[in-house]
């Protein structure tokens, strides 16, 4: 009785559709899908020559160089897509650097198949691995094939096993599944020689994986072609577990979003298909040597091999001028605002989190260069390091009690002493010294954690102004900073009010200072308003700070119950551009005629001080005078100048 070649054709068919699938599905860029699609070409070729093999036993051929050819060609081929699927696991993990720094492992993963290969080569002399002769039999080292097939099974499951943080656990299952399937493979064909059933196992296999693990709609942005933020988020988080050094291209392109906001979301998308392109140009010339990926609102990131540091370095420099260029987009010139920053990873950013929490908004805190900046260039290491562990920065001062309220006096023209002071956050962390509060801030309003902060800041100045020092200073009043999300808070006013209760303090000695972006903000208008009217009735005053930043409203600074208009100081360092002085001059005396107070803030010279005086400007506030103080030490400074 011939063998069956049903399940022969059966997995030349599947391999054939996945073949096609991966070139139509677009996988064949990346090592790992590259890896898939030579793992099951050879799988496919291996099946080609088993069905010839199969063919010319079926007829009895006595043809000695085709039947050795044949069947020789199917066992060295199908024998090497066991290596070649080791291959295909270390490409997805990542792990070609410890590969080739380690010598057993090369060892283990080439040298049971050259001795296999070396045993299949020789066999039309030896005749050891089978013969033909009198059709087709097994020889007496036949074994070695089940042998290579157990030590390779046994480095694969090994492989997968300690790696398996760096794969999905249903994944790994898939991966793990290659095994159990190619020992009930082999195993069916042993009890029964005429069910060809190894290859059709193969083709199983490849199907799940590709189903299971290589779906590029996971990985790859439907409108770029690039891939997409997951993806970039897996890989660098192995490269950070395996220790891979990499160089990360990173862009952000700044003006993006202004650009959809304008011109809308498909002439947006022109531009996003322009920048991808000027982006693929440059790595094509570059030899491909960079794994492409767009995140999302104009953030493209290019990762390189640390072994290609220098090409890294040039990419960037190619893209930082390409990108600069004007295009034009249906007769109009586009001029794109391009970030780009390089870091190697992990010698200037240590971890994954770091890498995220600076790539996200790094364009937003820079100045604009024109050029490629470098990390250890842009901030000190524990900076970075800062950012990226800021959360947990923020519980421990507030569970250890680390921040600390200071006061920067602040001094009455007209009264000619100090009469109240702005109350400032500080943290000075044990192991990053002090925290700039603009990151507190920023990082506490997106945590939620800014509520508690305020909290704290208020119940520091209500204590303050309770006890005996504030009225024996002569203070009025202590200015208190409210955040955009403080605003945005339902209960602020009923919080406010039952916190000065608890001191038991005049409502009129608390002055909230509320910045222009919350009182421009549309989403907080209603909840703002409302807030504003509970506490502007129970006695509390209002002063509008970083007046003049971009969003003044002269309208709705006439509506809101605002005391005090508090001068940015940007108005003060551009004080000796004439255009500017008339800006000032004509400033103040509006904000005079409508009866509002008004506060300039960063004074530091003598001059300074002069001017915004002859100005009739009603407060001054600023390093001329005295820098933030811890509450002892401004206590000192108004007790000396009483």
């Amino acid at each position: 009785m011939g063998k069956s070649l049903s399940f022969d054709i059966a997995a030349l068919l599947i391999l054939t559709i996945l073949i096609v699938s991966c070139i139509m599905r677009k996988m064949t860029s990346g090592t790992p899908n590259r890896l898939f699609l030579v793992f099951i070409s050879f799988t496919w070729l291996a099946t080609v020559f088993d069905i010839w093999a199969v063919t010319l036993d079926n007829a009895n051929s006595t043809n000695l160089p085709a039947l050795y050819a044949a069947h020789g060609c199917y066992m060295i081929i199908h024998n090497f897509t066991v290596p070649l699927y080791a291959l295909f696991v270390i490409g997805l993990t990542d792990t070609w650097h410890k590969v080739r720094k380690s010598f057993w492992i090369q060892a283990v993963l080439w040298g049971p198949y050259l001795v296999l290969f070396a045993a299949l080569v020789t066999n039309p002399l030896t005749k050891k691995m089978f013969t033909v002769e009198a059709g087709y039999q097994r020889g007496e080292w036949f074994f070695l094939i089940y042998i290579v097939a157990v030590i390779y099974m046994i480095f694969l499951l090994g492989y997968v096993i300690y790696y398996r943080e760096l794969l999905e656990f249903s994944k790994t299952l898939i991966f793990l599944s290659y095994i159990p399937i190619g020992l009930t493979t082999v195993m069916i064909q042993m009890v029964y020689p005429t069910v060809l059933v190894e290859m059709y196992g193969g083709a199983i296999s490849m199907l799940l994986i590709s189903l299971g693990v290589q779906r590029p709609e996971e990985i790859v942005d439907s409108d770029t072609q690039l891939m997409k933020y997951s993806a970039y988020a897996n890989v660098m988080k192995r490269n950070f577990w395996n220790g891979k050094n990499v160089d990360v291209v990173m862009i952000n392109v700044a003006n993006l979003s202004s650009i959809q906001a304008i011109m809308g979301y498909d002439f947006a998308m022109l531009v996003v298909d322009d920048v991808v392109a000027r982006i693929r140009r440059i790595n094509k010339l570059l030899g491909n040597k960079g794994e492409m990926y767009h995140l999302d609102r104009g953030r493209f990131r290019v990762v390189f091999n640390g072994l290609y540091h220098d090409t890294a370095v040039k990419a960037a420099d190619m893209l930082v001028e390409s990108l600069r260029e004007k295009t034009d987009f249906k007769d109009l010139d586009i001029s794109l605002k391009p970030f780009v920053v390089l870091a190697r990873c992990p010698e200037e950013i240590k971890d994954f989190k770091m890498l995220m929490s600076f790539g996200t908004d790094f364009h937003e805190k820079l100045k604009y260069e024109r050029r490629v900046m470098h990390v250890e260039d842009i901030f000190r290491e524990d900076m970075v390091e800062i950012q990226s562990n800021i959360d947990r920065i923020i519980e421990e001062a507030l569970e250890f009690k680390r921040f600390q309220v200071y006061y920067q006096p602040i001094y009455s023209v007209e009264k000619g002493r100090f009469v109240s002071a702005e109350a400032l956050l500080r943290l000075f962390d044990p192991t990053y010294g002090f925290v700039s509060p603009e990151i507190i801030v920023t990082a506490a309003e997106k945590s939620g954690a800014i509520h508690r902060i305020g909290d704290y800041v208020l119940e520091e100045v209500c204590r303050f102004i309770a006890g005996s020092e504030f009225r024996e200073l002569g203070l009025e009043y202590i200015e208190v900073n409210l955040s955009v999300a403080q605003c945005m808070r339902g209960n602020l006013a009923d919080n406010v009010l039952e916190i000065m209760s608890r001191y038991q303090i005049p409502t009129e000695t608390v002055n909230l200072e509320i910045t222009e972006t919350a009182a421009s903000a549309s989403h907080t208008q209603e909840i703002l308003e409302e807030n504003l009217r509970k506490l502007e009735q129970a006695g509390v005053s209002f002063s509008l700070d970083d007046y003049g930043t971009g969003y003044s409203n002269i309208k709705r600074v006439i509506q809101m119950p605002v005391k005090i208009i508090k001068l940015d100081k940007s108005f003060v360092d551009e004080q000796h551009n004439p255009k500017m002085r008339v800006v000032l001059k004509n400033t103040v005396a509006m904000l005079k005629d409508i009866n509002m107070e008004i506060v300039v803030e960063g004074i530091e010279t003598q001059e300074m001080l002069d001017f915004f005086t002859e100005l009739q400007c009603d407060f001054i506030q600023g390093y001329f005078f005295s820098k933030p103080l811890p509450k002892p030490e401004f206590i000192r400074f108004l007790e000396a100048r009483a």
